[in-house]
């Protein structure tokens, strides 16, 4: 940055560089940076209003941490700059923390811009393999979980177990003179590791007991403390610097009066300010334990992590690349993910800390500019997955007579009937008798001989029976060898509705049938196109007409499972299979994907002996 500025300041004269930040300390990092005095945006602003201040030709205006920035914020500063003729430089990191205020336009202009920079060399960390990991997290590449799993850097359980060894390997980290930072997800666990981190600190004798304050969130503070103040009081200052929200300090005294005198971190003597009592009691907090918002443009030695299910991605992400030697997560398993509209891998009874991460990785909080709103809703309800949904639930309901009957059917007392379809297990059964109907099997006579294979007077739910036993015995498509037909399925995935119903209701899942495969087509030609690497486990199209009709089939349904799945991995199929319905998708599309590869294989081995027969032929 400071080379940035002598150069741009070589052209266009002293003066000509402006630093700009969404906050009071990142805009101080810029200035140390720079080299000069930088302001954060919303102070800028004012002083635009009160003192007109403003841009001249020529000017370099640079935005650091831009992704923090509001879009109202960026689109005043940025029309200011053009009108006056000056460039801006936006500066940031848009797989980050996002602003509180009406955020996403960095985003955005990365996104929809093929011009913009990137630096991809990460300089911080001292393991090779961590910098290679780092990126993969940030663009939410899901298989990057394994390689922190092989380095031993996740270990998860309850929430009670993971923030103890969280605190104990922060603390012993502390005690051998790292730099550390314990970095926990709810501001109820940062309080409660604030005031367990200061009780050993008293006990060891760190801290001495004497003269105290309470602070902002209830914890008590005294002499020798670190505190974050989090409020910008530019009242509030030694010769160098002012009170910023979010900067670490040590308290070295307490007066009577509840007003405290604090240091800079680090710093022995000099810089001495001093916080009245109302701005202590209002807005400072122990500093031991941080959210992922504080620790965002920190570099320390090591990071200790609490991650939660309700975890968002850039959350994650920005806390697991604060340390240089090391940072480690710690999954909380047993806290249900109340946040997400739909179920993910951490809501499951037997979640791991892999799951668990899966779902983190999936769990974009970013927000988006109004445009990418638009585009992320239309790709929403055109999805495969939104399109499924769809035509399973009016599936559902178009067969649900028929199901009935069947039930009714099927050798089971008038009682034992009533019950499956009172059952709140009905649904799963008849999803499993369509399931079934697409796999060709004949329901009208498999699900009377069911039925007799064995009584009912030992289960608590006849239908979850049934359930089982359809779905045991119809796991491979009916008929063997030549007489064996191809499921029914639709973009290879989705069991087709057959059977007598009202014709409206056929009406529409044939528009959603056709939906679905047009999307299919359409996901597919988009990564072939722009050779998503995904695409290379499916091998090259065949040059022969219906061998490239079969393999673009099977390849389409690769494409389907990853759409429906949301799967973003560079793996065709990803890395976790949450549900039994996911499961059996990624079977089908697994199987789909080999069959894509052996048709490439046979296609390639049959080219080899052609030419390998002519060559011969020319040596004869």
């Amino acid at each position: 940055m400071s080379a940035l500025r002598r150069a741009w300041e070589k052209e266009h004269g002293k003066g000509s560089v402006v630093g700009l930040a969404p906050s009071a300390v990142a805009a101080q990092v810029l200035a140390d940076d720079l080299g000069i005095r930088c302001e954060n945006t919303a102070k800028w602003w004012q002083n635009h209003l009160v003192h007109g201040e403003d841009f001249r030709a020529g000017q370099l205006v640079i935005i650091d941490e831009a992704s923090l920035a509001g879009t109202l914020s960026l689109d005043r500063i940025t029309h200011l700059a053009e009108r006056a003729g000056a460039k801006v430089l936006l500066v940031g990191d848009f797989a980050q923390l996002q602003s509180v205020d009406a955020g996403g336009a960095f985003g955005l202009l990365v996104g929809d811009r093929d011009d913009a920079p990137e630096l991809v060399d990460v300089h911080r960390f001292t393991n090779a393999w961590e910098k290679t990991a780092s990126l993969a997290l940030r663009h939410g590449r899901t298989q990057v979980i394994d390689t922190y799993l092989d380095h031993d850097r996740v270990r998860d359980g309850d929430a009670e177990a993971m923030t103890d060894a969280a605190y104990t390997a922060w603390r012993a980290d502390r005690d051998q003179g790292l730099v550390s930072v314990l970095v926990a997800e709810t501001r109820d666990d940062v309080t409660a590791l604030n005031q367990r981190a200061r009780a050993d600190l008293i006990l060891d004798g760190t801290l001495k007991p004497g003269r105290e304050v309470e602070l902002n969130d209830g914890a008590i503070a005294g002499v020798g403390d670190t505190i974050i103040t989090r409020r910008n009081d530019r009242r509030l200052r030694n010769e160098k610097t002012w009170v910023r929200n979010g900067d670490a300090w040590t308290i070295t005294g307490v007066r009577d009066d509840g007003s405290v005198t604090i240091r800079p971190i680090g710093r022995r003597f000099g810089g001495s300010i001093v916080l009245p009592a109302s701005y202590v009691s209002d807005h400072v907090d122990l500093g031991y334990a941080v959210t992922a918002h504080r620790v965002q443009g920190v570099t320390v030695d090591t990071a200790h992590v609490l991650v939660e299910p309700t975890t968002t991605r850039e959350n994650f992400y920005v806390a697991m690349t604060r340390g240089k030697h090391a940072n480690q997560a710690y999954v909380v398993l047993d806290r249900p993910d109340d946040a997400h509209a739909e179920p993910h891998p951490g809501d499951t009874p037997d979640a791991t800390g892999r799951s668990v991460l899966y779902g983190v990785l999936q769990h974009v909080g970013a927000e988006l500019s109004a445009h990418e709103t638009i585009t992320a809703e239309h790709a929403h309800w055109g999805s495969i997955a939104q399109l499924a949904a769809e035509y399973e639930t009016i599936a559902a309901a178009a067969q649900h007579d028929r199901w009935a009957t069947l039930i009714r059917d099927s050798g089971l007392s008038e009682e034992q009937a009533n019950t499956v379809i009172e059952s709140d297990a009905f649904g799963a059964l008849t999803a499993e008798l369509r399931r079934a109907e697409a796999n060709n099997h004949d329901l009208g006579r498999l699900l009377p001989r069911l039925v007799a294979a064995r009584g009912f007077d030992d289960a608590d739910d006849i239908a979850s029976v049934l359930h089982y036993r359809v779905a045991r015995s119809t796991a491979r498509p009916a008929g063997s060898g030549r007489t064996r037909k191809a499921p029914r399925l639709i973009a290879g995935l989705i069991p087709h509705a057959g059977g007598s119903m009202p014709e409206d209701m056929r009406q529409a899942l044939d528009e959603r049938r056709e939906l679905i495969e047009q999307r299919a087509d359409v996901v597919l030609g988009i990564a072939l196109d722009e050779k998503a690497t995904w695409t290379k486990a499916l091998g090259t199209p065949p040059g022969d007409p219906r061998k490239a009709l079969s393999w673009r089939r099977h390849a389409r349904t690769v494409a389907a499972y990853r759409d429906r799945y949301g799967i973003t991995d560079d793996t065709p199929l990803g890395t976790a299979d949450a549900t039994t319905a996911q499961k059996i998708d990624a079977a089908r599309a697994r199987s789909a994907l080999e069959r894509a590869g052996d048709i490439t294989r046979g296609s390639s081995a049959r080219a080899e002996r052609k030419v390998m027969r002519r060559e011969q032929g020319r040596a004869l």
